[in-house]
């Protein structure tokens, strides 16, 4: 483990309330207090840990996560264009601002059957409101020029982000793993 990977593992306090929160803290009144009652700590002796850990970069957010379907996004659409190498790093991060965009990648080509380098989630209430959603977003992007498409899910699988798996018995280095999917 390098030193820099070393700054950033675990102690086993620090995973014993990670595997706690990461599946959702419960909806109570006070969500860390119960989750501090289940590892034998205090509210504040939780919510100080995670603080650090955000400070230390390890845990980057904690917020609702939520369920788009619920509220009437039911058309989901990885946009996707083919920019040109010396402009996608602007283009993408012109995307990457729009609120519509819920996450911007850019990725290698995989020619000739797969020309698109630059990636946008769009989520909307109609396959017509993301397209039209991707077109506006594009022009304002100046990637309007480029060729594109719009790749709509049909099934969600799974979603969820990434988890800290806990180590094997015996020990073991802390990994983590995700199987975030936004298929409908």
């Amino acid at each position: 483990m390098s030193s820099r990977n070393a700054s950033k593992a675990l102690t086993e306090e620090e995973r014993r309330v990670v595997l706690a929160v990461q599946d959702g803290l419960p909806i109570v009144a006070r969500p860390f207090e119960a989750v501090a009652n289940g590892l034998g700590k205090t509210e504040q002796q939780v919510i100080a840990l995670l603080r650090s850990l955000m400070e230390r970069g390890i845990v980057t957010r904690l917020g609702a996560v939520l369920n788009h379907r619920a509220l009437g996004f039911t058309a989901n659409g990885m946009a996707v264009w083919d920019v040109p190498d010396d402009r996608v790093s602007e283009a993408g991060r012109k995307l990457a601002a729009f609120a519509a965009v819920t996450h911007c990648y850019r990725r290698p080509r995989r020619p000739p059957d797969w020309p698109y380098n630059l990636y946008a989630m769009l989520h909307g209430r109609s396959r017509e409101e993301v397209i039209a959603t991707a077109e506006r977003i594009a022009a304002e992007a100046g990637i309007a020029d480029c060729a594109h498409d719009v790749l709509f899910s049909v099934r969600q699988f799974r979603k969820r982000g990434m988890r800290l798996q806990a180590p094997a018995e015996g020990g073991g280095e802390d990994r983590l793993f995700a199987l975030h999917t936004n298929e409908d």
